[in-house]
């Protein structure tokens, strides 16, 4: 493990704005992490970039001075200014050699996300592994830390309950609209167009829900969100004049007092009895309480859901000496790897050694004598000294391994 390194631009040392300037698409990293690898003479290199962190896996003989740190952020982002690029050097976190694979190993496992628990991380670090692999800027270390990552945190996620309930309040909130049978034909009203509506809307999606509108204070907001629901956008101005009725009612507003009145709430109904699903995740709320007990409905507030997500986050954090216990044996079993694999680099010589003997033998030595033999006679001699070459070759390696492994040990 030794010259591996990690430069980490994480949630946990800067705010996630300043990591967001240094995430790069797969064009420019395709562009830009050739160059990088090449001036600052890394053997190998991956880039890792996620919605809270941006790391940098290398291997290199040399230190990341502060000099080769403040290059490598410029090179990134050459439109910093001083002051964002020193903000950024300055909170990094180096991390080398054993800590580094660690640490590779518990990103993966999603105990340092911003979210513990959340499976993405394992598709982000197989496709970021994937893209710079294709690009050349991988090697045999980062290949086997790569897959030995891949297997900790699938084990880690299996044989604990890390991931077991969700801790976001939109995921919690999709999970209780679920839970009511709701059909994926209902129609749903989404009030806001921000970043908590937006992603309750993809959960929406993903799970087949198709009828949507929604309303936004800002027409071209709602247009945007509209046009990735395939829905219909509204000015907010518009809600009370809305005359299609709904079946779900999701709202997540800045407003300092409650969008939907017991008067907007009467028009929206039309007419209809029908229990309504609410599901309310402004602060302060955006339903108004009377609406909730005056008019049938299943109602999902955010609070309740905080609530909800503080239990089940508490539950996940109970299960990291679990997950530590699993981290630290992989770590065992990934220093196995590397020194085996040490041993196979070291004897790969050896197989083209010996077929270069048995080819001197056979068309040199004793060429005579093979020749005077018959066709099926060269044949058997053929399978016979290709057996003992394979063998050969497997009992070396093996002998090499038992030998060079028990020493370290």
């Amino acid at each position: 493990m030794q010259n591996f390194k990690v430069i980490s631009f994480n949630h946990q040392n800067l705010p996630l704005e300043l990591v967001g300037k240094l995430h790069l698409d797969e064009y420019t990293q395709a562009t830009l992490l050739g160059p990088v690898r090449a001036n600052f003479q890394f053997d190998e290199l991956m880039f890792l970039s996620t919605c809270n962190r941006v790391e940098i896996y290398v291997r290199t003989d040399n230190e990341i001075s502060d000099y080769v740190l403040e290059k490598i952020i410029s090179t990134i982002n050459p439109t910093l200014p001083k002051s964002v690029s020193d903000q950024l050097a300055s909170a990094v976190t180096i991390l080398k050699d054993e800590a580094a694979v660690s640490h590779v190993f518990k990103v993966a496992s999603s105990l340092n996300s911003l979210v513990v628990g959340e499976r993405e991380i394992i598709t982000q670090l197989r496709k970021a592994y994937d893209l710079c692999n294709s690009m050349g800027l991988t090697g045999d270390f980062i290949r086997i830390l790569v897959k030995q990552t891949i297997e900790t945190a699938k084990q880690v996620f299996t044989e604990t309950h890390i991931a077991k309930n969700p801790v976001s309040v939109v995921s919690l909130a999709y999970r209780q609209l679920r839970d009511l049978g709701i059909k994926t034909d209902a129609r749903v009203l989404i009030i806001g167009a921000g970043e908590t509506n937006t992603k309750m809307a993809n959960y929406l999606q993903k799970h087949k829900f198709a009828n949507f509108t929604v309303f936004n204070r800002t027409l071209s907001k709602a247009q945007d969100l509209a046009l990735v629901l395939n829905g219909t956008a509204r000015s907010l101005s518009d809600l009370k004049a809305y005359d299609k009725g709904f079946d779900v009612l999701i709202i997540c507003t800045s407003a300092s007092h409650p969008i939907i009145t017991k008067d907007i709430y009467r028009s929206l109904l039309q007419n209809e009895t029908n229990k309504k699903v609410l599901i309310d995740l402004s602060i302060p709320a955006g339903i108004e309480a009377d609406v909730v007990k005056e008019f049938p409905s299943f109602y999902i507030d955010v609070n309740s859901l905080k609530e909800q997500a503080e239990v089940n986050m508490n539950s996940r954090l109970s299960e990291m000496n679990k997950c530590e216990e699993i981290i630290n044996f992989k770590l065992e079993e990934f220093k196995r790897l590397q020194k085996e694999r040490r041993v196979e680099l070291a004897f790969g010589e050896i197989p083209k050694q010996v077929r270069a003997i048995k080819d001197v033998a056979i068309t040199e030595v004793f060429a005579k004598e093979i020749s005077e033999l018959d066709t099926n006679s060269k044949e058997v001699l053929d399978k016979v000294i290709g057996y003992i070459e394979k063998k050969y070759n497997a009992v070396a390696m093996k002998t090499a391994k038992d030998v060079f492994l028990k020493d370290e040990n």
